[in-house]
């Protein structure tokens, strides 16, 4: 796999435009993380819909149109430097084939924020753009507003890059050794889904990949990493970190199905690597060349997140 480009950091005073792409938003906790935005010296501004309810589909936020319109509106406005979602849910998919990618494109690279459900938008941003993305916390979201570890990491990442090339976590080595590669990957369900959309990677060989979800029972994240496996998209993939399971069982009970479904691939793989669905969850670059040190809990990164 290729480097994407990556975008450059953010300095004070740097405008945030923090858009809902997928789910209904909480208006006290978009207030929450808009204020913490701000006390790092950042100028953020909510997206126009970022608390509409779609009224016919009330677990989207606002249509697919609004959302849409949002996202291109601050992608493209030259006053913004970076887009961070306002939270996951549902609803990504359904906006990005609504949007215009080359006038995206001629916008140019920015920083690109989210998880769980924005990891379409990850891959596309991948695969039309070229872009360097950080899978990292929502803006509105209940584990970002009050964790400390995880604003400070985002913080960090987007500020002073430099100073997070070593990302550390108290994770283990489900299969031990090193690997280098680029990074790729997110939510374990959106990756199994997107296969055979045209924003989908067509393979992660020679990459790290990432695998994180939420809420699905051990049988059901099988099938989804099986899916990966038939597909081929695990095809000479160099390395593997996992991150968080919320409530997707006993993790006793889960640890077994992963070790039967990647351990027989003869790549490291890193466990409970602590990002995701978690507290204090790391925000995690991807697109950048690494290197994965299973037994030691780490992932180096060539250069900065950004630039």
């Amino acid at each position: 796999m290729a480097e994407l480009v990556r975008p450059p950091r953010l300095s004070a005073g740097a405008r945030v435009a923090v858009v809902a792409t997928s789910g209904p938003v909480q208006e006290e906790r978009l207030q929450a993380g808009l204020d913490v935005l701000r006390g790092w010296d950042l100028d953020p501004v909510a997206a126009p819909h970022a608390l509409a309810r779609d009224a016919e589909l009330g677990y989207l936020a606002g249509s697919d149109a609004e959302r849409a319109a949002d996202l291109q509106r601050a992608w493209c406005d030259p006053s913004v430097s970076a887009v961070l979602c306002a939270r996951g849910g549902y609803g990504a998919q359904r906006l990005v084939d609504l949007l215009d990618w080359e006038a995206m494109r001629a916008a140019g690279p920015k920083v690109f924020v989210g998880f769980s459900d924005a990891t379409v938008l990850h891959e596309a941003f991948a695969t039309r753009l070229g872009l360097a993305t950080l899978y990292g916390p929502v803006a509105a979201g209940a584990d970002f507003v009050k964790s400390t570890e995880a604003q400070e990491h985002l913080r960090a990442t987007l500020l002073a890059p430099e100073t997070v090339r070593t990302i550390a976590s108290r994770g283990t080595a489900l299969v031990g050794g090193r690997a280098t590669g680029v990074t790729v990957g997110g939510c374990l369900r959106l990756l199994a889904t997107g296969i055979g959309t045209p924003h989908t990677h067509t393979g992660t060989r020679g990459g790290l990949l990432l695998l994180e979800d939420v809420g699905e029972a051990p049988y059901s994240l099988d099938r989804s990493i099986t899916q990966l496996l038939r597909s081929g998209l695990l095809d000479g993939v160099a390395g593997i970190l996992l991150g968080s399971w919320d409530r997707c069982g006993p993790y006793e009970r889960l640890r077994p199905m992963l070790l039967d479904r990647l351990g027989g691939l003869g790549v490291p793989v890193l466990e409970e690597f602590g990002f995701g669905h978690c507290e204090a969850a790391l925000t995690m670059p991807l697109g950048v060349a690494a290197e994965l040190d299973a037994d030691a809990g780490t992932l180096t990164l060539r250069e900065p997140a950004l630039s």
